[in-house]
Parts: structure tokens; sequence; C-alpha cells
């Protein structure tokens, strides 16, 4: 951050996903390792050798978003819509408060009302296509009804960028506030559930098989990620706002950073430099040395190569203390959200700070050998928490990392 730029404060956050629909109750869950993974036959018969996911199979848009009309939003749209209205004040925004933006980070948006759109075009013909549809067939939709719906008059983007998404949407929207074009942001990501990207990610063999076993980020054994969908969206802030209109600050968006590999992880040495890189920028962004980070929220979602490429990105900046490192990682209980995973992660970390305790990685009861992240296990840790990092890479080469710091009184 440089030099007399807007400070930029998180003042709320809304999340739905598959084991929790606040906060608090998100980093309960985390804590106590409450997994939203189990098993499903929701895309049986394809073939598919997957079968589990952390689908949120009892979701109801009603229960957040009333009796309105909901015919034009589909799945991602209320999901996004649903999250919004948990993050904005109970009785929405008041028009005489600075407009509010949306920039959501997804991987596919509404991939299934598109690809549904198009097969009944292509099957039944053009005169069985629902005009309703063709609204939600681009990727930027679900934004776009999400702001709609809740009357957000501000800037309205969509960062597709993979798993890095969401992470990446948080960062641009600091950016719109640091440099004056927006006071007001929601930002974050959301995923759907859907036989699409299921499939994709099955027949590319990076799901983890069969519908017993629980795919555990770092884990020796770890053989691939589960998919899992919903939203999470954080209202960031002008401190300066934020202070005017008596809103009370939970976090402090620091610094943040990005990178690309373009092997797309063919290269190893590649991919952890790019990873480092990410994470380097966004401390120096932060104006903070590593020793100053407490704990580190990690992308990892039981990934063979992939967990593997983090850990040794982290290392590589951290160096030796990268052995005593607190490290969480909510991909094991919340599966694979991609696009929404960022601000998970985020949220987590954020309530990790108020509280004073940070979820450990279920199910981490061993480690692989030369494994850097020597403190990383089940266990939640106790700990006085004011600066975090968050840190995603993504299959399609992306790299993106967050610094998030506590809000105290000295700040205010």
């Amino acid at each position: 951050m440089a030099a007399g730029e807007p400070r930029v404060v998180v003042t709320g956050a809304g999340l739905v996903c598959s084991v929790a629909d606040s906060p608090a109750a998100l980093h309960e869950a985390l804590s106590t390792g409450r997994s939203g993974v189990r098993p499903t036959d929701a895309f049986g018969g394809h073939g598919l050798r997957c079968e589990q996911a952390a689908a949120m199979e009892s979701f109801a848009p009603t229960d957040y978003l009333g009796r309105r009309n909901l015919r034009p939003l589909d799945r991602t749209a209320r999901l996004v819509a649903a999250a919004a209205g948990l993050a904005l004040p109970e009785d929405g925004w008041p028009e005489d408060l600075p407009e509010v933006g949306l920039v959501l980070g997804t991987t596919f948006g509404s991939i299934h009302t598109i690809s549904e759109f198009d097969r009944r075009g292509l099957v039944d013909g053009p005169n069985y296509l629902k005009p309703m549809d063709f609204a939600n067939s681009v990727i930027n939709a679900a934004a776009g009804q999400g702001a709609i719906w809740h009357r957000l008059r501000g800037v309205n983007a969509t960062v597709s960028g993979g798993a890095t998404a969401g992470i990446e949407a948080l960062a641009y929207a600091a950016d719109l506030i640091r440099r004056g074009r927006a006071q007001v942001v929601l930002a974050g990501g959301a995923e759907e559930l859907c036989f699409e990207s299921f499939f994709g990610f099955d027949r590319a063999g990076w799901l983890a098989p069969g519908r017993e076993t629980r795919p555990v980020p770092f884990h020796p054994r770890r053989n691939g990620f589960v998919p899992g969908e919903g939203a999470a969206l954080l209202v960031l802030e002008d401190a300066a706002c934020a202070r005017a209109r008596g809103a009370t600050a939970i976090a402090e968006v620091l610094g943040h950073g990005a990178r690309f590999d373009p092997s797309r992880g063919g290269r190893r040495s590649l991919a952890v430099r790019t990873l480092a890189g990410a994470v380097r920028e966004a401390l120096h962004d932060a104006r903070l040395a590593p020793a100053r980070i407490q704990a580190v929220s990690a992308g990892a979602s039981g990934g063979v190569a992939a967990d593997a490429v983090e850990a040794a990105a982290l290392a590589e900046v951290f160096g030796a203390a990268a052995a005593t490192l607190p490290v969480t990682a909510v991909k094991g209980c919340l599966g694979e959200t991609l696009g929404a995973a960022g601000a998970f992660q985020s949220v987590a970390l954020i309530e990790s700070m108020r509280c004073g305790r940070l979820p450990g990685i279920a199910g981490l009861d061993e480690h692989e050998e030369g494994f850097p992240l020597k403190a990383a296990g089940p266990a939640p840790r106790e700990l006085r928490l004011t600066r975090g990092l968050v840190c995603a890479s993504s299959h399609d080469g992306g790299a993106a990392a967050l610094v998030l710091g506590s809000v105290g009184p000295e700040k205010e």
C-alpha cells in the first residue's frame, strides 16, 4: 500500500456453504473438524470415479431471500444473492450512503445454466430455448443478478481466475478503494456444484476417487480433492467512510500479490517460484517482512502435486521459520470451492483473529518425509493473531496471496 492511499477495512461478511451460513459458524465447524464432504449420488450413472462432494443439499434460497420472485436467478446467482444479503445490513444499504459495488470471483460462473441453454438449443431446437435462461448464460451473470437483487449501484465486475479468483476479487476491490474509484465494495467468490464442472475435474484425474476416503490437505496419502460449492462475500470499505457512518472495522486488507506460471504446473520448480513470488509481492505491498506473519491459510485441497508445491513455496518464503508457522486449510472440510475458496479462507482467518483460535487441518495426523510445515496438524491453536496470510494457486497457472490484519483501537 502506497503512502497516502486510503486504508481498506473489512466491515462485514456473509456466506453460505456446506457447513455454515455465518462467519462464526464456519469458524466453529473448522475448529471442530466438521466436514461438509460426504458421499453423493447426484451424478450417478456417468462413470465418474469420484463419488463425494461438499454439496449444499439443503440450501433453500427463500430462507435468505424471502418469497420474492426467484425465477430470474439461477443457482449461482441465488448463492451470491444470499451471501450478499447476509453481508449487508439487515434493512439494506441506505441510499444516502456511498454506492456499493460488487466484485465476484468464480471459475465457471453459471456453467450449468450455460450448458443447459446450449444443449437445449442443439438437441431440441431454438423454439425450446428459455429466454430467461439467456440472461444467465454469461460468466458475469451472477454478479449482475446479485447487484440487481440488492440494488447495488456501484462498480460491478467478475474475475474468472480458477481457484485464485476469490483472492483476486478481493485484491481488485481493494485496489478500487485505494485508487478512489469506489468507497464500498462487496467482494469474494461463488461456485455452484454441477455435473459439468464435476465431470471435467473427474476426467482430468484431479478428484479423489471413491466415496469413503476423505481428502486431507498435505496428508501423505492424499489422492485428489473433492469439489464443493457456496458463496462468500466481504464488505470492503474505505476506512474513513466506515468511520463516518459509525461502522466497526473487523479487519484490514494490508496487501496482495499475484503471479502466473506459464507451465501451468508442468515445471515444479517454476510453480514453486510463482507462488512464492505472489506471497513475496503481497508482503511487499503490505510492507511486512515474512517474520511478521503469524499464521497462514493455505489453499491446499488434497491435490498430490499442488499441495506439495504450496508447502515448498511457503518454505522458500519463510525459511526455517516455516517449521513453526501455524497453518490452516479450509478445503478439507469445505471441499474445493474454486472461485469462492479465497473468500472462505479470508472469512475464517478474520474470525481466527477475532476469537484468538486458529483451526487445525482436520485429519492431518501425519506428515510425509521432508514436509516443511511441521507445525501443521489437526488441533486448533490458541494464539493472539494480528496478521495472517491467505494464499492459493490454480490449475491454470495462477497464484495469488492476500495479507490481512486485525484492527485494534489504535487504528480506529
